[in-house]
């Protein structure tokens, strides 16, 4: 890579683009996936029928949101409900559904860094259950976790679906979670979604789809740089690539360089050489298992209460609360 001259970097996308870019493997992150074109793409993903996670979720919320609203509701004096990483918000209005018909006394606070998925969903909520009290924020999660202590002395119940936490190592999960654990009173709840581990291939075919629509959903973020910050990469020239480990548990998607070349961002005034078949690790995707999450919460200060899965066993999402002991 080089310089063309001096280019002051202002913008977190600009920062990060930069540094994994002229970095030794380069890596971008995922969370750069997400704009308009991004969301819209999401949405295709989740309805393709090799991507099982949302569906196993939303059985989940389907068949046991009585008794999920119950283990967040155990004194019954309301809370509010944080969402990270909100999305459009479609396994989460089966909860909100059944917390107003409970009469239940909440707040829903959806968190996207996705300025469009955040709007979308509030405008959908005042069409479809004009009773819910929303509130959307727009952000990073670091940022929210930050001032979410601050929020209000009510009790807060903060969702982390869709097995999002997955998008960290373990030594990252740990030290989210442990952010999480400094940013909650006593009474506060989590409720984490965990992809469980199963058979690798259909792992793999969830994250590198027949259509193309992950392949294109993971050349997006080259399509953000290119229109963002003024550069030239050639999409054609980029393959997507999934892998799987299962013994860690952990799927990692890459683009990869299918020639030698050079693109030039301009935005940065930055030339980035690519090698042929030289990589971009853009997403980690782990899977887990009851041992594994256990430990991860104790690690991090926090206590398993109880879990929610599938009828296949495909998906979990744990209640955690702040270890008391």
């Amino acid at each position: 890579m080089s310089c063309k001259e001096q280019k002051k970097i202002s913008t977190l996308f600009e920062k990060e683009v930069h540094e994994g870019l002229t970095a030794f493997p380069k890596y971008l992150s995922s969370k750069f996936f997400y704009d308009e074109i991004g969301d819209a793409l999401f949405q295709e993903i989740m309805a393709l029928p090799e991507y099982y996670l949302t569906r196993a979720e939303y059985e989940i919320f389907k068949i046991h949101k009585s008794d999920i609203v119950k283990s967040f509701n155990v004194n019954g004096e309301g809370f509010d409900l944080i969402e990270l990483g909100a999305g459009d918000g479609k396994k989460t209005k089966i909860l909100l559904k059944e917390l107003v018909d409970q009469k239940i006394d909440f707040k829903y606070i959806p968190v996207d860094i996705s300025q469009n998925a955040v709007f979308g969903l509030e405008q959908n909520l005042k069409e479809e259950m004009p009773r819910v009290n929303v509130e959307g924020q727009i952000g990073e999660y670091s940022e929210v976790l930050d001032r979410l202590k601050e929020m209000s002395d009510r009790k807060k119940v903060i969702m982390f679906l869709g097995s999002n936490i997955g998008n960290l190592l373990h030594p990252k999960a740990i030290h989210f979670l442990k952010k999480l654990f400094e940013s909650m009173h006593l009474d506060d709840l989590l409720f984490v979604g965990f992809d469980q581990k199963k058979h690798p291939q259909k792992v793999l075919d969830a994250y590198n789809d027949q259509s193309g629509v992950t392949a294109a959903f993971n050349k997006n973020v080259l399509t953000r740089i290119n229109k963002e910050l003024d550069a030239n990469f050639d999409l054609n020239k980029f393959m997507h690539w999934e892998t799987y480990d299962p013994e860690t548990g952990t799927a990692k998607s890459y683009l990869i360089s299918v020639e030698r070349q050079t693109v030039d961002i301009n935005g940065l005034a930055l030339q980035v050489h690519f090698e042929a078949w030289e990589s971009i690790h853009t997403e980690i995707s782990q899977k887990y298992d009851d041992d594994t999450v256990e430990w991860l919460t104790k690690e991090s200060g926090l206590q398993m209460i109880t879990s929610f899965s599938d009828a296949n066993n495909q998906f979990k999402d744990y209640v955690i609360a702040k270890n008391k002991l």
